[in-house]
C-alpha cells in the first residue's frame, strides 16, 4: 500500500528530516507536533498556548489527510515539566471529546526548538468511511 505524505501550507516545515504525517491505508501516524506557527516560530513562551498550537497543528495534518480528531486512536505527549501536565489537560479537553484517544505523557529533559510541549498522535478511519 503507497505511503502519502499530507500537505497543508498552515503547517510550520519539519525541524528535520522526516515526514510531519504518513498515511497508508487506514493509518495516519502523526509526528511530534510542536506550538509552533507556519514560519516554525514557538506560539508563546506559555505551555498552555504551545499545546493548544501543537493541536492545531495536528487537527490540520489531520484534516488535510481526510481524518478528524475523532478518528485518533492514541497520542503521546511529551512534556517538559511535569508540574504543567494539569495546564495541558485542559487545553487537550477542548480538542477530544470521550471516548479519549489512548494516552501516554512522557517528561523530557529538552524538546526541539525549546519547546515546552510535543504532542504526536496515531489515527484510524475504517475503509469505506470517507
Amino acid at each position: 500500500m503507497p505511503k502519502r505524505v499530507p500537505t497543508d501550507p498552515k503547517l510550520p516545515p519539519p525541524v528535520g528530516p522526516y515526514s510531519p504525517a504518513i498515511s497508508s491505508g487506514v493509518f495516519l501516524f502523526i509526528s511530534g507536533q510542536l506550538g509552533v506557527d507556519e514560519n516554525g516560530k514557538l506560539v508563546s513562551d506559555l505551555t498552555e498556548e504551545q499545546a493548544r498550537q501543537a493541536l492545531e497543528n495536528l487537527k490540520t495534518l489531520l484534516l488535510s489527510s481526510g481524518f478528524s480528531l475523532e478518528d485518533v486512536c492514541k497520542t503521546t505527549i511529551f512534556l517538559l515539566d511535569m508540574e504543567e501536565f494539569g495546564k495541558v489537560n485542559e487545553v487537550y479537553a477542548r480538542f477530544f471529546q470521550p471516548p479519549f484517544p489512548a494516552r501516554s505523557t512522557i517528561a523530557v529533559c529538552a524538546l526541539p526548538k525549546g519547546a515546552r510541549v510535543e504532542i504526536e498522535a496515531v489515527a484510524m478511519k475504517e475503509e469505506g468511511n470517507d
